[in-house]
């Protein structure tokens, strides 16, 4: 017994033995396999510095490869997406009698009467879907004349494009020093060639009688140069340690940096040139720093020169050695330590000829964002965006995915790439503009999405951003925000125009000369809702209730029109122009049977009036009361007329459950 439990005891630590020795060779695995990993990390890391500088010191011979820039890019094609009406192109099926055979019957009288009853279904049915049928080609209608409308809002609005593309082209064949000014900053700013990161803030001014362009331009700071010049792994100390970059090559990288970026801005300007406009290029590169001297933050010019056309035609820019181009061969000036901030002189600025591109409050009359150039206004919400402490870009059009300018917020947490596109519209900007950046954001792997106009958005739109990475900015709202960052731009005659729906705390009057009252609702009950012109509680006449079978009155005052988003039904009313006896306007939702037999009004909930301007603004939301089972119709609520002339709303609520019959019935219409 005690040789078989010493076997045990033996063979259990046996085990442990060789638990142990298995626990230990993984251990040295793991540890093996970790500091292979970071080793592997250092490695990569140290790929991606060297990686990074090499792209500095490719800067110039990838830029010069770029296509040149051409006042082609800028215009827009007309082009928009086919009529798609969807169902509503096909006609509804119309029942046909041999559909409805009669029941079976043993005599001539119950024969009869079965056949009776297979036509009076017959006929409910073929009533029923020429009803449906009706209703279909008015919504194809509608629609019809919807999408010709934005059609030709979107064709007039390139056409206005276009035509100030040309304007600025002619402009520039002209020498005129605005024109010239604005499109060789378009020229820049569109250029692709141009590191992530890199700024792109330009001023310029033009003399026509030399045909000389003065720029500045903003160059790269010192740290698009890595501090870091490899990443290793200290086993020791557990962490990744950093090899740092001697000074001295540092400072000769960001020179060299600084001369490409001077060169390849100079061979922008002369490509983008086929009119012969420019015959010299004074060229000052700025960074926006602190003045060591001062504290002061302003624009420290490092490199400065001036090339005539001619001389620079002849250098071979994939060759050269950048320092020596500007310095020797071109006779410029270059800073000998950029990193220290020392600056060099320029011999002429911007503001010694006037007419610059991009300038702040100068006193001068403010410009009208709604009549200014479509180019000169993305070059302004670019301005606006490095003003608010952002990198801003304009994009070439050719290839910009709808997009106007590429930003970057440095903020962490909530910055990132950022998509914005710019719309110079004087009528709200249809919610397909708003869905196109959403997909553009998606496309392009953006943080966010801006939308910027000179007017404001439908309240479909605002229903659409909810919950996504998108902003609107309004018309007003933009206004404000380059006062506030010391730009300048008004709409027309500078009065405060109206925000759009949506925008908080800023309701906007009642437009026009009528209004639209969107109606929506919960739940899935299919629902007619209806429109009643009475004087009390009477209907003015048969003609005065607005149904499917019935769009509008007489005058037109009230008129059944197709719903935009989120609403699932719409009336549009002319209050001022109903009919002098009439006081009330009531409206009434009921269960349509065809499409819902069976159904009450248990699953109408969370239901609510929006009164809308001619433009689709939200004013106001009004509340109604839901519905009860049971109940196949429902008073939803009634406009007033006051002695003042105003009209009020007063919340209905009572309920019918003989449906809309027993309804009409109360208002005075015998439904046959």
């Amino acid at each position: 017994m005690q040789r078989q439990q010493q076997r045990l005891l033996e063979a259990e630590a046996r085990r442990r033995r060789a638990e142990a020795r298995e626990a230990a060779a993984y251990q040295r695995y793991a540890a093996q396999a970790q500091r292979e990993h970071r080793q592997a990390e250092a490695r990569r890391r140290t790929q991606e510095l060297e990686a990074q500088v090499e792209a500095l010191r490719g800067l110039l011979a990838s830029g010069t490869r770029a296509p040149a820039f051409r006042a082609d890019a800028l215009l827009r094609t007309e082009e928009v997406a086919p009529f798609a009406p969807g169902a509503l192109a096909h006609p509804l099926p119309l029942p046909h009698p041999d559909a409805y055979p009669p029941r079976a019957a043993w005599t001539a009288h119950q024969r009869a009467q079965a056949q009776a009853e297979a036509r009076a279904r017959f006929e409910q049915d073929w009533y029923a879907a020429q009803a449906a049928e009706t209703r279909r080609q008015q919504q194809l209608a509608a629609y019809q004349r919807e999408y010709e409308r934005q059609t030709e809002a979107h064709r007039a609005e390139v056409r206005r494009h276009n035509a100030g593309v040309t304007e600025v082209t002619d402009g520039v064949r002209r020498g005129e020093p605005g024109a010239v000014v604005e499109f060789f900053s378009a020229a820049l700013y569109a250029a692709t060639a141009w590191p992530e990161g890199f700024p792109r803030q330009v001023g310029a001014a033009y003399d026509p009688a030399a045909r000389h362009l003065v720029v500045d331009w903003e160059l790269p700071g010192f740290g698009v140069v890595p501090e870091a010049k490899a990443v290793r792994w200290s086993a020791a100390d557990g962490d990744f340690r950093e090899t740092a970059r001697p000074v001295t090559q540092r400072r000769a990288l960001y020179r060299e940096v600084l001369a490409q970026s001077v060169l390849l801005v100079l061979h922008q300007l002369f490509a983008a040139d086929p009119f012969g406009a420019l015959a010299c290029v004074t060229l000052n590169g700025f960074v926006d720093e602190p003045d060591p001297a001062t504290g002061q933050r302003g624009r420290i010019v490092l490199a400065t020169v001036m090339a005539e056309r001619s001389v620079f035609g002849g250098l071979r820019l994939e060759v050269v050695d950048p320092v020596s181009c500007v310095t020797d061969g071109l006779r410029g000036q270059l800073s000998a330590r950029p990193d220290q901030l020392t600056a060099v002189r320029p011999a002429l600025r911007p503001a010694d000829l006037g007419d610059r591109v991009v300038t702040h409050d100068d006193g001068a009359e403010e410009p009208d964002l709604s009549a200014m150039d479509p180019i000169a206004f993305e070059a302004l919400v670019a301005e606006l965006f490095r003003a608010m402490g952002m990198q801003a870009v304009m994009t070439q059009r050719s290839n910009d995915g709808g997009v106007d300018v590429d930003a970057l917020d440095p903020a962490p947490i909530r910055g990132g790439k950022i998509v914005v596109q710019v719309k110079r519209y004087r009528n709200t900007v249809p919610p397909s503009a708003v869905r196109d950046l959403y997909g553009t954001v998606q496309d392009r792997g953006a943080n966010k999405g801006v939308l910027v106009t000179t007017s404001g958005f439908g309240p479909s739109s605002y229903t659409f951003v909810r919950g996504k990475p998108l902003e609107l900015i309004t018309g007003p709202q933009l206004v404000d925000l380059l006062h506030r960052h010391g730009l300048r731009g008004r709409l027309g005659d500078g009065a405060p125009a109206a925000p759009a729906a949506g925008a908080p705390a800023r309701p906007a009057p009642p437009a026009g000369d009528h209004n639209v009252l969107g109606m929506s609702w919960s739940g899935g009950v299919a629902l007619d809702v209806c429109a009643l012109v009475c004087r009390g509680d009477r209907v003015l006449g048969d003609d005065w209730f607005v149904f499917y079978n019935n769009p509008r009155t007489p005058d037109g005052s009230v008129h059944a029109v197709p719903p935009a988003p989120p609403d699932r039904a719409a009336v549009r009313v002319a209050f001022d122009a109903l009919p002098a006896g009439a006081d009330r306007l009531v409206l009434v939702a009921a269960v349509d049977p065809e499409a819902d037999p069976g159904a009450d009004l248990s699953g109408f909930t969370d239901a609510h009036i929006r009164l809308l301007d001619p433009a689709l603004a939200e004013l106001g939301v009004l509340g109604v009361s839901d519905g009860r089972t049971g109940e196949t119709a429902l008073v939803l609520g009634s406009f007033r007329r006051r002695s003042s002339g105003d009209w009020d709303f007063v919340l209905g609520g009572k309920g019918y459950r003989g449906g809309l019959e027993e309804l009409l019935g109360d208002f005075g219409i015998e439904v046959g």
